[in-house]
């Protein structure tokens, strides 16, 4: 699991099937302090968040897991939204 901040949304005319009304934002791995520390990338959201939100995601197959119906095709997923973290 890691943080990261929505920066954008993806617009996808086609998907795969099991992936229809699923929404698509890019988000931007943060570190502890909050800053960029990784590279942009696509994430299904499973928490409704929304552009400049700080999410948690999770990654492989926890991923694919996050969303009905189970197993869909995707490598990153949002699976809520922080309203606040301690981080030492």
């Amino acid at each position: 699991m890691y943080l990261a901040r929505v920066i954008g949304t993806v617009v996808a005319t086609r998907k795969a099937d099991n992936m229809q009304g699923l929404k698509l934002l890019v988000v931007e791995p943060c570190d502890k302090d909050r800053q960029p520390c990784g590279e942009p990338h696509v994430a299904v959201d499973a928490a409704q968040a929304g552009e400049g939100d700080l999410v948690s995601c999770v990654g492989s197959r926890e991923a694919a897991l996050a969303v009905e119906p189970s197993f869909v095709p995707v490598d990153a997923a949002i699976i809520g939204i922080v309203d606040h973290a301690d981080i030492v």
